[in-house]
């Protein structure tokens, strides 16, 4: 049976070390302007996942990655150390595509925006195709006799 409130502290506690550690003692110049977004760990707390992205354009990207994976054995002691758990969760590391989607979403709202616009101003000016009200109503009982 897994401990998710256990794995939960464990995660964020892994979250603060990494972030910490590569900015006091990772010292790789290929590693660029890196953020620790979230941290997940396994119920049986063995291997940790470690989402993080970069502020840069793909080269910075590939390289801050590369930078990460030569940096895994230092974090992973320095986590290690700072956590006291029994066994040192192994870390990988994933660019986290969050920005990419909300970039994708800012731009499909932008789209609708401007087709909610062009449909505005199409409606202003519009008037109804038949009668302004279509609905039928019932005769009037002075005309059935």
């Amino acid at each position: 049976m897994t401990d998710t409130a256990r794995a939960r502290k464990l995660a964020d506690r892994i979250k603060v070390v990494v972030a910490e550690t590569l900015q006091r003692r990772v010292k790789d110049p290929r590693l660029g302007y890196v953020t620790i977004t979230d941290t997940r760990v396994t119920g049986d707390l063995r291997e940790a996942t470690v989402f993080y992205t970069v502020y840069g354009d793909e080269l910075e990207r590939e390289a801050s990655a590369a930078a990460l994976e030569s940096a895994k054995g230092v974090l992973r002691s320095e986590v290690g150390r700072q956590t006291g758990v029994r066994f040192t969760p192994t870390l990988t590391f994933v660019a986290d595509a969050l920005p990419d989607n909300a970039k994708n979403i800012d731009d499909l709202l932008d789209k609708a925006r401007l087709s909610d616009a062009a449909v505005r101003t199409a409606a202003a000016g519009a008037s109804y195709a038949g009668d302004a009200d279509p609905y039928r109503t019932p005769k009037a009982d002075d005309e059935d006799e």
